[in-house]
């Protein structure tokens, strides 16, 4: 970086920075807030993912559901660990919420936080079975494969490296759930109770992308946090949904 350009010139020009004495007081805020949002969101799925594990209804499905449950629980403490270089007290911070604790079924969150508690609001919602298991995977896994294209590309650069790292697993996880899925369609029954979870699910994930025209937005994408446009990953996770499960007639 030029002696002569301030940091947040070098940031809007596409500089990264390495370290955390390298970061400003605002960026270090935003950067904190998105890998807290991560952190918690990774957790608490995991948790919601383990107790779906006695829902499987084989041998096959249950070892997807365990593989999810243990990675997104790695994934969650690989960015705690980014956290714990800015200060994070880890302990204390993976015990600060109950990751299982769920909101009644018919609740409507929208896309709001709860104080404290940046999990993505899908992730306060229960899971109520097996086909409802894969069809929530199968979304979300979707949904946080777009995501990953651009946290991975965040310009703090020890935190793209672990997202970079991660995404191939988060790839898997969404793969896990579309086969699943393709199991649960062969039967009448099945199909029905797919297309009833797509119906609760769909737009609760679809909420986890934020609001169009953020301000939010427009300050990250300067300092090099954001690159993608909160409408443009939701209509690409449109699209890939859309493409992904029209094949299984649905």
């Amino acid at each position: 970086m030029s002696e002569t350009m301030s940091i947040e010139d070098y940031l809007a020009q596409g500089g990264i920075l390495t370290a955390p004495g390298n970061v400003p007081p605002r960026y270090r805020g935003e950067l904190l807030r998105l890998m807290a949002s991560f952190v918690d969101s990774e957790l608490a799925a995991s948790a919601g993912f383990a107790s779906s594990i006695n829902f499987a209804p084989g041998i096959r499905e249950r070892i997807a559901a365990s593989r999810i449950t243990l990675e997104k629980a790695d994934h969650a403490e690989r960015v705690l660990a980014v956290m714990a270089d800015f200060g994070t007290d880890t302990d204390r911070y993976q015990s600060s919420h109950d990751w299982a604790a769920r909101v009644p079924r018919d609740s409507d969150l929208g896309a709001a936080r709860r104080e404290g508690d940046m999990r993505l609001s899908v992730f306060h919602y229960p899971i109520t079975g097996w086909t409802d298991a894969v069809v929530m995977n199968v979304l979300q896994g979707l949904a946080t494969g777009v995501q990953m294209t651009e946290l991975a590309l965040v310009s703090y650069a020890p935190l793209a490296e672990v997202f970079r790292a991660i995404a191939p697993r988060e790839a898997r996880h969404a793969e896990l759930g579309l086969e699943g899925l393709a199991r649960v369609v062969v039967t009448d029954e099945g199909r029905r109770q797919a297309r009833e979870s797509l119906g609760y699910w769909r737009p609760r994930i679809a909420a986890g992308f934020g609001a169009a025209n953020s301000a939010r937005y427009g300050m990250q994408a300067r300092w090099g946090i954001r690159h993608t446009p909160n409408e443009d990953l939701l209509a690409r996770w449109d699209r890939l949904t859309r493409d992904h499960l029209a094949p299984l007639g649905l």
